[in-house]
């Protein structure tokens, strides 16, 4: 069935979840009726501060089949994040109590809710409402009022739909849920068929509830909470993302950022020796140790050679903001280099000293190139962002 809303309602659905995301920065957050991990997929993208990124369906085998799309790319481990990030993958029903569901800050159901059994939905809305208690609930269902206005369209929207509610029926519900378990609603929705001579009076393609809890002065989020291990689901499914919260990660990560760096100041020495063969400022001393204790006065030091080193002062390094947003002060810098076997640095460390001759360098780089291969070995690279294709057109 083609589907007459652009963009497709589907991408809309997304896209409504994704901008809750980037509005309210829930850190913990569960998708149920993941599926295809089609909605992850989007989240690990736009994750605006998610930690914990988790899906859950009952179908295992579409899981297992899908999983490897959420992996790190290789890119990934090249910019690692800030914050930790981690996904993870269940089988599992919506109406089955888990452990580990709790202390979530947003739980999305898009178009999950019309896939159950009328008389199973009160257990769904105990088990997500009652038990689970989020900070927040998404959920998306068809609007059945909508359906006459979809052109081709003969009962349900999809075969394996139990019923689909009008904006009546749906809105009693959620008010139910409220007063039963201590949230409030606002209504919304999807797809306005312009382009079908849409009626306002029948309201959006897919009607969306946001449920927020009712805390009363109680710390909304449990994020901070100890998370029990699975009792009822069957983990299919986990990888932890490289952040800068692991130090080997920031260590790696802020070594490769000192070394490009100096690496760069000591290609634009050599331009401009070159420059002028007559220069005999690479005959310059080393800076002096004062230095560290006056940050304006460092940028200007110069970068000089030494027997068979080109010496790259720290300061100069430390003005790169991508190494001062890694390390906050030239102390720091240097105390963390002074550790690092791959940075050679004067006995003060002051001063990066790096190869004169080229071939030294390139040995050096051959060898990191092959550690960085072996560490996102089998990793894939070819998952992208499918934004085109919408598998059920409504």
């Amino acid at each position: 069935m083609t589907t007459p809303f652009s963009p497709p309602l589907y991408m809309q659905r997304y896209q409504f979840v994704i901008d809750y995301v980037q509005t309210y920065r829930p850190r913990k957050v569960i998708d149920f009726g993941c599926a295809e991990c089609r909605l992850l997929k989007k989240l690990k993208f736009h994750r605006n501060g998610i930690q914990l990124l988790v899906g859950i369906d009952i179908n295992s085998v579409v899981l297992v089949k899908k999983m490897h799309s959420l992996a790190p790319l290789v890119s990934d481990y090249l910019q690692p994040s800030d914050g930790p990030f981690t996904i993870e993958l269940y089988q599992g029903s919506v109406t089955e109590r888990e452990p580990c569901t709790r202390g979530f800050d947003l739980v999305t159901c898009v178009e999950l809710i019309e896939h159950l059994e009328l008389e199973k939905v009160e257990s769904f809305s105990e088990v997500v409402f009652g038990y689970m208690a989020p900070g927040a609930v998404i959920v998306s269902t068809p609007n059945a009022e909508f359906n006459p206005l979809l052109p081709g369209l003969k009962g349900f929207r999809d075969c394996d739909h139990k019923f689909e509610w009008s904006r009546d029926e749906f809105q009693t519900w959620a008010h139910r849920v409220c007063r039963e378990y201590g949230y409030s609603v606002q209504f919304t929705g999807v797809g306005v068929g312009e382009a079908l001579g849409h009626r306002r009076d029948v309201g959006f393609c897919t009607q969306i509830g946001v449920f927020q809890r009712n805390f009363d002065g109680i710390n909304w989020s449990m994020s901070n909470a100890e998370r029990l291990e699975p009792s009822v689901y069957r983990l299919l499914y986990k990888v932890v993302y490289p952040s800068l919260c692991d130090n080997n990660i920031y260590q790696k990560t802020l070594v490769n950022e000192v070394l490009y760096e100096a690496q760069h100041l000591k290609q634009e020495w050599l331009s401009r020796l070159n420059m002028d063969s007559n220069n005999n400022a690479h005959f310059y001393g080393p800076p002096f140790m004062e230095a560290l204790q006056h940050g304006d006065a460092c940028e200007w030091q110069p970068v000089y050679q030494q027997d068979r080193s080109i010496c790259v002062p720290l300061t100069r390094v430390w003005f790169s903001p991508k190494v001062r947003a890694l390390c906050g002060s030239v102390q720091r810098l240097r105390e963390e280099l002074l550790a690092e076997e791959q940075v050679r640095m004067s006995a003060d460390g002051t001063v990066l000293n790096l190869p004169a001759d080229d071939e030294e360098e390139e040995e050096r780089e051959e060898e990191e190139e092959e550690d960085d291969v072996k560490m996102v070995s089998g990793v894939s690279n070819s998952v992208e962002e499918d934004w085109d294709r919408d598998l059920r057109g409504y």
